[in-house]
C-alpha cells in the first residue's frame, strides 16, 4: 500500500475546501432569505446578475460559463426566469438552435431591489475585517479556481 503524504500546504488546502462548501450552503440560504418575497432564490439572482453583468445578450451555454455551471443547470433556471416573465429568449443569429437570453423590464426591477438589498447584507457581513484581509481572501479564492479550472 502507497502511503500519500501532504505537502505543507495540503492540509490548509483541504481546509480551505470544506469551510468553502459550507460557506456556499450558507450563502446560498442567505442569499434565498434575502430575495425570497421578490420571488427570487439565489440561483435565480445569479442568472440575473450574469445576465444583468454582460454589454451584450448571451446564450445559455455561455452565461454558465461565466458562471462555472453546467448549461443544463443554468438553462431550467433560465426556463424558470422566463416562466416568471423576467428574461426573454430570442434566436441566436450566430447559432442554429441556441437562444439569447434578454433582461426585460421586470428582469431588471427584480434584480436591482436585490442589489439594493445585498449592499447592507455585505456591508454587514464585513463589518470588523479588514478590507485588506478580505481582499486578500479573494485573491487565493481566484487562484484555487483558477487552478481547478486549468485541470
Amino acid at each position: 500500500m502507497i502511503k500519500l503524504k501532504h505537502t505543507a500546504g495540503g492540509p490548509a488546502a483541504t481546509n480551505l475546501v470544506l469551510e468553502t462548501f459550507r460557506l456556499n450552503g450558507r450563502l446560498l440560504e442567505a442569499g434565498d432569505n434575502l430575495v425570497c418575497d421578490i420571488g427570487l432564490t439565489s440561483a435565480r439572482w445569479r442568472v440575473l446578475g450574469a445576465v444583468a453583468a454582460s454589454p451584450v445578450p448571451l446564450p445559455v451555454s455561455h452565461i454558465a460559463r461565466n458562471m462555472g455551471l453546467t448549461r443544463q443547470a443554468v438553462q431550467r433556471l433560465a426556463n424558470d426566469l422566463e416562466q416568471e416573465g423576467l428574461i426573454r429568449f430570442a434566436p441566436d443569429p450566430h447559432h442554429e438552435r441556441a437562444k439569447l437570453v434578454f433582461m426585460i423590464d421586470s428582469g431588471n426591477e427584480a434584480f436591482k431591489m436585490a442589489m439594493a438589498r445585498q449592499v447592507p447584507s455585505a456591508n454587514r457581513l464585513a463589518k470588523g475585517i479588514d478590507a485588506i484581509e478580505l481582499a486578500r481572501a479573494v485573491r487565493v479564492l481566484i487562484v484555487v479556481r483558477q487552478r481547478l479550472e486549468a485541470t
